[in-house]
């Protein structure tokens, strides 16, 4: 997500994180810095809905790099509009300067030619120097700490379990969660999922301490569309999600619902944050995920075929 102004406030770096049974201290602290009860051992919520059939599409796990401080979704045009940084996979050229027709024209880290553009905020390690520690989204922006390197990232798009469901629209665009869930205190836009590998029916809202198991970042996105636009003002009411039981509301139309899980292997004992707005401070319920749906109309046709035989 994006800002059309400066933060204004300042964000500490972490400086030690001390994991004592299922307390965690966090010491070396200065005004603004994460609060111990953000690190949690417990995972608190769990996962529920229908089984639904649906398809992975392999896109790797970001061995390229790609990094910007750029929005195309939220904030195009503008270099840096993020505030933050940006971790991608799926379309190679996304960017600020991104249009669909730099999009169609790209190439892709994902099977199949799908040149979609799947994007994130990146973790970090923060008792370290990043790379971009001078830089727009990165230190300037208040986000400071080493970009942890994501250990695997999958791609599923799921279907109904009430009904078939249409194609996406090519270049549709998405939003989930609320990049300023701690100023808006958490409110219904709010949708961060982190859990562990090994205790995959599980999440919280915070970040979770997962000892030797993998941490778990995860995205559901809309799935129940307007059946005209591509984009909306608020990026989010041309999609919508579906109401209790997997029906659409009225005058919307049920597509395929984008699941993206993020994994990495965070180093025990070490403390880690999210980018996010200076005055979010890091807050692990800021996690929020952008697409934009660049695949093929033939590939987008073949994986609904593929999602409604499996009814």
């Amino acid at each position: 997500m994006a800002r059309n102004k400066p933060a204004t406030f300042a964000v500490a770096v972490v400086a030690l994180l001390v994991v004592t049974g299922s307390a965690v201290l966090l010491r070396g602290t200065s005004n603004g810095a994460l609060s111990a009860d953000r690190y949690v051992t417990e995972l608190d919520q769990v996962l529920t809905g229908p089984k639904t059939p649906h398809v992975v599409i392999r896109c790797g796990a970001n061995e390229d790099r790609h990094l910007n401080a750029d929005n195309p979704v939220v904030s195009p045009g503008i270099p840096f509009g993020a505030h933050h940084t940006h971790e991608y996979v799926g379309n190679r050229s996304a960017d600020a300067k991104s249009t669909d027709e730099s999009l169609a024209a790209a190439t892709t880290t994902c099977e199949k030619n799908d040149l979609s553009t799947y994007y994130w905020p990146v973790l970090r390690l923060t008792d370290g120097t990043g790379h971009d520690a001078h830089a727009d989204g990165g230190g300037l922006h208040g986000n400071t700490g080493e970009v942890l390197r994501p250990k695997s990232v999958e791609i599923r798009y799921d279907g109904s379990a009430v009904s078939d469901v249409l194609p996406m629209p090519r270049f549709l665009r998405l939003i989930t969660g609320d990049p300023s869930a701690f100023s808006n205190d958490y409110g219904p836009n709010t949708r961060a999922r982190w859990g562990c590998s090994d205790r995959p029916d599980r999440y919280t809202t915070k970040y979770p301490l997962c000892g030797n198991a993998t941490t778990l970042r995860s995205y559901d996105f809309g799935s129940c569309w307007d059946g005209n636009n591509t984009d909306s003002a608020s990026h989010r009411t041309h999609v919508v999600f579906p109401l209790a039981g997997g029906m659409c509301p009225a005058k919307t139309f049920p597509i395929p619902r984008l699941h993206v899980t993020v994994g990495y292997d965070v180093p025990a004992g070490r403390p880690f944050a999210i980018d996010s707005f200076q005055e979010e401070l890091r807050d692990p319920a800021t996690d929020h995920g952008m697409y934009i749906n660049a695949m093929p109309e033939e590939q987008m046709a073949e994986l609904v075929g593929r999602l409604n035989r499996s009814r």
